[in-house]
């Protein structure tokens, strides 16, 4: 059986550069063709069709690889979630080169450290926009 290194990478705009994720998933022996991306759609909706395409095409033995937790899920839940199903199919999880191994209550703790902290940038984030939207508009003199 041929493992594969499936690849994701996620920005939330159409705007944003996907390369500073491309770039590390092929150090980390992700062949580009096994890369699914997406654009312009935040962590917090979890039905991304670049997700959706990369948790379909992995396999028992392959790695899910990303950069990072935050690129994968922006909620505790979601990741949890994600690497649950992982696990069942018996796929590897990897961030940033680092494997999550759902047995090792250390790699658990991590694992949920990042996941709330991924979370926790969200709430900011959205805090700050709603913080946006109230304030009045400037006027130039």
């Amino acid at each position: 059986m041929n493992e594969i290194k499936v690849g994701y990478a996620r920005v939330s705009t159409l705007e944003q550069d996907l390369s500073v994720q491309r770039d590390p998933l092929v150090r980390l022996g992700v062949d580009e063709a096994h890369i699914f991306v997406h654009h312009g759609m935040t962590g917090t909706n979890r039905e991304r069709p670049g997700l959706r395409e990369a948790l379909a095409a992995v396999r028992s033995g392959d790695t899910l690889v990303v950069t990072k937790l935050n690129r994968l899920a922006r909620s505790l839940k979601d990741a949890r979630d994600i690497a649950d199903e992982l696990t069942a199919k018996g796929v590897v999880l990897s961030l940033g080169g680092s494997t999550y191994d759902p047995a090792d209550p250390i790699g658990r703790l991590l694992f949920n450290v990042l996941g709330m902290v991924a979370e926790f940038e969200a709430d900011l984030i959205r805090m700050r926009t709603r913080e946006g939207w109230r304030l009045p508009a400037r006027r130039e003199d």
